[in-house]
Parts: structure tokens; C-alpha cells; sequence
């Protein structure tokens, strides 16, 4: 396990023990048990009939009559067990109360009629959760949300081990979300620092890590996570955009002034080096000046003539 994933399993809430795992139940295929079940209604249905016009012995008649009815009940309880499994579902199946497996063959499938057959689905899910409002690492109001892709993986654990597996799902999506925003800022103030807008692949890998081991007690997989919304909060959002104006800003006039730091360096270097005009260290100095105010300004430079010397 690499060092990521045990900060985020430690971070994650302690989850039980699973108590009871996922196995295959016992059955059969539902076509031969369709079959004799007709088979045995008809045998009864016919024993029945017999009993009622053929036979006029008293006795005879009742036992045949007798005989057919317990036929026919027998058959029908006995296609009671028939299952129709459609793809992307599975039938947990219990007796009693205790758990006898999973049925996840898909068709016309038979167990025993006395279990009590539950159907969930495998089939992978979207959850979206709501905007959500809360405070980032620095204490500013944020909202966000996300969409986790979700499918069942264990039926046993999803069954007994939580009350509602989708609304644990839903529930422990948002509590997810909630820690991971409260553990990063929306823009970090240090370069190397992680934030929620700048570092998405990295935050959301841990957004999907913690939601694994929060769900992984109740036999769900995560197939995966993303934020959806991503935002400052209204009251603070015209504050915040004039900082993100304002560090653009800087950053452009810092590109600006490196930039005209390179090309008065190299213009000095040309001049110097064809030995176009000696340049004392004042010259140079008015040079920079005037090369640094034209390269650095916001508005066009207005040329003035010198008609004396550079001294005056």
C-alpha cells in the first residue's frame, strides 16, 4: 500500500468487520423445474378428474381425489422456487433468515421455494451529489460537487451489512466530499501546495481513495469520482476574483520586466560588442532608463529629440 493510500485509509472512519461474504447459491436450471411442475399440475389434474367420473368406489374415489389435490399443491410449491434473473441483476437468497448465497446467473433459475429471494441490482450507478457550501483549509466559503460511478460488488455485504446501501452510498459520498474540501484550499498561496482548482487530478484520486474505504464494508466498488462544481462562494466571489485579477497582474508585468531585462542585456552586449558608441557607466545608465520605461509601459512611448549631448 503506498504511503497516499494509508494517509487516506487513516483519515477514513474504522469500518467493521464484513461478517458474511458473497458465494454462489445453489440452483438449477429453471426450464427442467418449469417442466415437471406442468408435468405434476396436469398428473394431479388428471388424478383428480379420475377419482371425480371413473372410479365408484367410495373410498377409491376420495384417495385419488385426495391424491390429485396434494399433487397439485406439491407442483405448485415447487414452481414457486423459479427465479427469472434479468442481466445486471443478481437474487440473494436466504432460508430462515440465514444467508445461502447469490444467484447471478442470469435466466430462468430455480432454488428451493422455501427461501426468500431478494433482487439487487449489479448494474453501475451515477450519484451526484448537491452544491455544497463549506469552508476551505483557509477558511473560505466554497461550493462544490461531485459524481461518483458506483456498482455492487459483494450482494451479501450490500444486504446485511448496512441498513440502505444507496442511501450509504449517497451519505458517505457527501461526507467524503465535505472532508476533502476542508483539507485543501481552493488556491494555494505557496507554489508547491496542493488546491482544489489547481491540482484536480491529484485531488480527486484522493477524493476517490476515501470514498473506496468508505464504502469497501458495504460491498460497493467505485469506479470513479469527479467534482462538478467548483466555485467561491457569492459573498466572497467579487473579493476573490479581484485577488485572481490582481496576481495576474503580477504575474504578467513580472513576465514584462524579465523580459526587458533580457533585451536591455543583450542590447548593451550588441553595442558594446561592434563597438558602436563608448558607453561610460552614466550612459549605460540613462540607456537602461529609457529602454526599461519603453519596454515596460502600458502606453506607447512619445519620442523626444535630443538636439545637445547626452549630458544635457
Amino acid at each position: 500500500m503506498s504511503t497516499q493510500e494509508s494517509q487516506v485509509t487513516a483519515d477514513a472512519p474504522e469500518m467493521p468487520t464484513p461478517r458474511v461474504r458473497e458465494f454462489p447459491a445453489h440452483s438449477i436450471g429453471g426450464g427442467l423445474a418449469l417442466l415437471l411442475g406442468l408435468v405434476g399440475l396436469l398428473v394431479g389434474a388428471v388424478t383428480v378428474i379420475t377419482g371425480a367420473t371413473a372410479v365408484t368406489a367410495t373410498g377409491l374415489k376420495a384417495s385419488l381425489i385426495v391424491a390429485g389435490i396434494l399433487i397439485d399443491f406439491a407442483s405448485t410449491l415447487a414452481m414457486c422456487g423459479l427465479n427469472m434473473v434479468a442481466p445486471g441483476e443478481a437474487r440473494v437468497v436466504q432460508l430462515f433468515g440465514r444467508y445461502r448465497g447469490t444467484i447471478r446467473e442470469d435466466g430462468l433459475r430455480w432454488v428451493n421455494p422455501f427461501t426468500q429471494r431478494t433482487k439487487i441490482s449489479t448494474r453501475v450507478r451515477n450519484h451526484e451529489t448537491a452544491v455544497l457550501k463549506v469552508n476551505d483549509a483557509y477558511g473560505n466559503p466554497i461550493e462544490l460537487a461531485a459524481v461518483v460511478v458506483w456498482k455492487v460488488e459483494d450482494t451479501a455485504q450490500a444486504t446485511f451489512e448496512v441498513d440502505d446501501y444507496i442511501e450509504f452510498v449517497s451519505t458517505q459520498t457527501e461526507a467524503a466530499v465535505r472532508h476533502i474540501a476542508i483539507e485543501y484550499p481552493y488556491d494555494a498561496h505557496e507554489e508547491d501546495g496542493l488546491s482544489l482548482r489547481g491540482n484536480a487530478e491529484e485531488i480527486t484520486e484522493k477524493l476517490a481513495l476515501e470514498l473506496h474505504a468508505r464504502v469497501e464494508a458495504a460491498g460497493v466498488q467505485i469506479i470513479e469520482s469527479r467534482f462538478t462544481h467548483l466555485a467561491y462562494a457569492p459573498e466572497i466571489a467579487s473579493a476573490m476574483l479581484q485577488r485572481q485579477q490582481a496576481g495576474a497582474v503580477v504575474a504578467a508585468r513580472r513576465q514584462i520586466v524579465d523580459g526587458a531585462v533580457g533585451m536591455v542585456e543583450a542590447a548593451i552586449a550588441r553595442i558594446t560588442e561592434r563597438d558602436i558608441v563608448e558607453l561610460d557607466s552614466e550612459r549605460k545608465a540613462a540607456m537602461v532608463s529609457n529602454l526599461m520605461v519603453v519596454l515596460c509601459g502600458d502606453r506607447a512611448a512619445q519620442p523626444v529629440l535630443n538636439t545637445g549631448s547626452l549630458y544635457q
